[in-house]
């Protein structure tokens, strides 16, 4: 597993959320952060899948408990940059 940078930042999460779950319709690259994956147009499922892609590319590992409480991009990325090593 090849480890990013020890960095992660909302344009972290447009890439993730594009690669794995697509466009919604909704631009992504207006100021995203705190509205809801749900009102991006993302379900469940695609925020599951983010968690896996940041598993898979970053090393931190999301447990379902976390992903569940995470509700907007800002929070992912709270979440991820606060698990990853000091560059």
């Amino acid at each position: 597993m090849e480890q990013q940078t020890a960095r992660f930042t909302l344009d972290d999460v447009r890439r993730l959320i594009r690669e794995c779950a697509g466009e919604s319709g909704v631009d992504l690259d207006g100021d995203i952060g705190e509205l809801s994956f749900e009102e991006l147009g993302y379900d469940s499922l695609a925020v599951l899948e983010l968690a896996a892609r940041v598993q898979q590319e970053y090393g931190i590992a999301m447990p379902d408990e976390a992903v569940e409480q995470m509700k907007t991009p800002e929070e992912a990325v709270g979440y991820v940059a606060g698990r990853l090593p000091v560059a």
